[in-house]
């Protein structure tokens, strides 16, 4: 731990930048310690300033002069965006060609560094363009009832007129008004346009929950409507649904397409949230063949429990998604499962919880992940469990920030691969 007295917070000096990193920065070096610095592209020579310097082996900065520019660095199209102002976007100032060779060159980093894997993979774009995707965000509010977004790192407030990213409904249903009080306010737009505003206190409960339909009605703790794989979905108002429009059918084709399900198999669905995935499989096993989707959230489960109802081959259990629970859901089976599809937390699955799926007797596991380096952890798990990573792809889900959606295909083999083709 760095002393106030040793502390680099505040200085300037000149970097030559080095590669992208996982969580938004690029890797430059000073002195023989390691800066993480932000608004700066690979080759670029910048001046930075220290923002963080809590550990002896690095800090963290901004790149706030640049002195030879990358041909991939372009105007920010959000003039809330840069160095100290807000934080919910990484890539403003890169190319959206380039911001997903940059996601590409991260995947393929964790993987080789925490899998010991080598993989190739270009990430996918979805259709909408880079601007105007976020269907659902949670805004912070200031302690005068101003709305915005937090600067990287930060507790502070960037009071915004608008969002870039956020669809307009959203943004207009939040942004520009006084919330007094609040805390955070979520809001998210379904496919019908209505518009769910959740009002948080500063302890992060919900206080109130409102659905605008687009006919001007408003109605109090009402579902939203998703529309996604041919099928029509409810989820709890601001509750977990893919953030970009397109992004449900990408995930949901990429899983359908590398598991391929047969009649009369059974598919076990784990982390299922309303049921995407495992609803979205349930024609493809028939009625000889059974979905279990596991979820631990009450209002999700009710909410997947309807929009399955009219699949009597698919059935929906609350629970934890951990080792123990896992073990008992599998040993109630009728038998093992033959696919598996998870989509867990930004945290992943865990080594417990993959080392049970290893030995559940799946013919195949399609692991969907919003963070490379849990999925890479994972995978590992899998692979000296004697499994394969046969398949993988990623998608452009959140661009201008540096997240990326991840699937996986995992199947049993005598050996673990040493790489993955994109399928």
């Amino acid at each position: 731990m760095s002393t106030d007295r040793d502390s680099w917070v505040g200085q300037r000096f000149e970097v030559t930048v080095g590669p992208v990193a996982h969580g938004g920065h690029c890797v430059a070096r000073h002195e023989g310690r390691v800066v993480f610095v932000r608004h700066a592209l690979p080759g670029e020579r910048v001046v930075v300033a220290v923002t963080e310097d809590r550990h002896p082996g690095y800090c963290r900065a901004d790149a706030v002069e640049v002195l030879d520019a990358s041909p991939d660095r372009v105007e920010r199209p959000c003039k809330a965006s840069g160095p100290g102002r807000c934080g919910g976007c990484d890539w403003q100032h890169v190319d959206p060609a380039a911001q997903r060779r940059l996601k590409a060159d991260v995947v393929t980093e964790q993987f080789g560094r925490l899998a010991g894997m080598d993989v190739a993979l270009d990430v996918e774009e979805l259709p909408g363009g880079p601007l105007r995707w976020r269907s659902r965000a949670r805004f912070a509010v200031d302690r005068a009832g101003r709305p915005g977004l937090r600067p990287h790192r930060s507790r502070d407030v960037v009071v915004l007129e608008d969002c870039p990213i956020t669809v307009e409904p959203a943004v207009a249903a939040v942004l520009g008004r006084r919330w007094d009080g609040a805390g955070a306010v979520d809001v998210a737009v379904d496919s019908v346009g209505g518009v769910t505003t959740t009002v948080l206190d500063r302890r992060g409960h919900a206080r109130s929950t409102k659905v605008a339909r687009p006919t001007g009605a408003e109605v109090t703790g009402a579902r939203a409507e998703r529309r996604a794989w041919h099928r029509d979905w409810q989820v709890e108002g601001t509750g977990f649904w893919q953030v970009h429009p397109a992004a449900a059918d990408a995930l949901v084709g990429a899983v359908a397409g590398f598991v391929g399900v047969r009649p009369g198999e059974r598919v076990l669905d784990l982390y299922a949230g309303a049921g995407l995935f495992g609803g979205s499989l349930a024609a493809g096993v028939g009625a000889g063949g059974q979905v279990v989707c596991v979820e631990s959230d009450a209002g999700a489960c009710a909410a997947a429990a309807d929009n399955l109802a009219d699949l009597p081959q698919a059935e929906v259990w609350q629970g934890d998604v951990d080792a123990e629970g896992l073990a008992g859901l599998l040993a109630e089976l009728d038998g093992p499962p033959d696919v598996v599809v998870l989509d867990p937390p930004r945290s992943g699955a865990g080594r417990e919880v993959s080392e049970v799926l290893a030995g559940s007797g799946a013919r195949a596991v399609a692991y969907v992940a919003c963070d490379p380096a849990s999925l890479a952890r994972d995978v590992a798990v899998f692979a000296g469990a004697g499994w394969r990573l046969a398949g993988l792809r990623a998608f452009d889900a959140f661009p201008m920030t540096a997240h990326v959606e991840c699937v996986a295909l995992l199947l049993p083999g005598a050996q673990p691969v040493a790489s993955a083709e994109r399928s």
